[in-house]
């Protein structure tokens, strides 16, 4: 469908709404809201770190309501095979002609918004059956291919303190992911504001206010979005500087193990661009450059033994690499 102006009027106008509807349910998280909604505008899939009890399920379940799209939880378990996920053959018989064939039947990973929770407590061959799904859109068995539904988005998340008996995701795959999403505890007045909306009779009601079509749409403006040269050099720039190697800039050479890939670059511009959309603007300014790079680079840069140590982590490097 061509966008025409009316219909890009009328999709900007409505990515507020879905803010509001969320929130009906969510109380604060304000900028974690942003990150994701960002992150689902730009097409690519999230990693969500947070201690239990955070209502990290239950912004990705009101999210799917408020988007009118279908919503699946997968729990992932040291025991969990790729076709838990995936779906599998069966055997089905043709009561006409008796002939016995098989039939694939889809997984949970056929749905548009899919919440992969405590993805690092699954072993790698499942891990990375989730992540090729990520990166075609598509998953094969038995040498066909099956087209996942579109939108289709992922958000896994990850316990930070609890590593037992887990199985840490590389970083190759870490960087599949377009954000790194870390949501912390409630302030004072939004946890007594949780405690009252979620212990009485009173339930919020989402209303749906965007189809998987508009979606779609909104996916598509977002490469429309201008960015300047300017721009996309001060985004190489900061890029490039996360690299120990070829940087100048000695907290990175300090600090830093590997820096980030071509990939992060990439993944920042178009968030930008998303977040530009997002506040009603058709080009992409500074600051949406700015408040894209921790998320975008603080599972892309690596740090050194010494860094650890000392608690020195990736969001202090990207934030001394803003400020320079």
């Amino acid at each position: 469908m061509e966008l025409t102006e009316n219909n890009v009027k009328a999709l900007l106008a409505k990515l507020p709404l879905l803010k509001n509807e969320i929130q009906k349910v969510i109380v604060g998280q304000d900028h974690i809201l942003d990150e994701l909604l960002v992150a689902f505008l730009a097409g690519g899939h999230c990693l969500l770190e947070g201690v239990p009890g955070l209502a990290k399920t239950l912004i990705v379940k009101t999210m799917s309501q408020a988007l009118h799209l279908s919503f699946r939880r997968i729990q992932f378990t040291p025991d969990l095979m790729p076709t838990d996920i995936v779906g599998t053959e069966i055997l089905e018989e043709d009561h006409a002609t008796g002939k016995r064939f098989f039939k694939f039947n889809k997984g949970p990973l056929f749905a548009n918004i899919i919440l992969a929770d405590e993805i690092n407590r699954t072993p790698p061959k499942t891990q990375s059956a989730l992540l090729e799904a990520m990166q075609e859109f598509e998953v094969t068995y038995g040498g066909q291919t099956y087209p996942l539904d579109r939108p289709f988005f992922i958000l896994a998340t990850q316990n930070p303190i609890e590593q037992a008996g887990t199985y840490p995701l590389p970083e190759a795959q870490l960087d599949r992911f377009l954000l790194l999403v870390q949501i912390g505890y409630p302030t004072e007045q939004e946890e007594l504001a949780i405690l009252n909306q979620t212990t009485g009779t009173k339930k919020a009601t989402v209303t749906p206010v965007i189809s998987g079509e508009e979606i779609l749409q909104a996916q598509q403006l977002v490469r429309q979005v201008t960015i300047s040269e300017e721009l996309v050099a001060y985004v190489s720039g900061i890029i490039r500087a996360t690299r120990p190697d070829t940087t100048t800039n000695n907290y990175v050479k300090e600090w830093v193990r590997w820096g980030a890939g071509p990939r992060a670059g990439q993944a920042l511009i178009l968030t930008a661009k998303a977040r530009a959309l997002l506040k009603g603007r058709y080009a992409v300014l500074k600051e949406d450059i700015q408040a894209m790079a921790t998320p975008v680079l603080r599972h892309r840069i690596l740090m050194n033994f010494k860094a650890e140590a000392e608690g020195i982590t990736a969001d202090k490097v990207t934030g001394e690499l803003i400020r320079g």
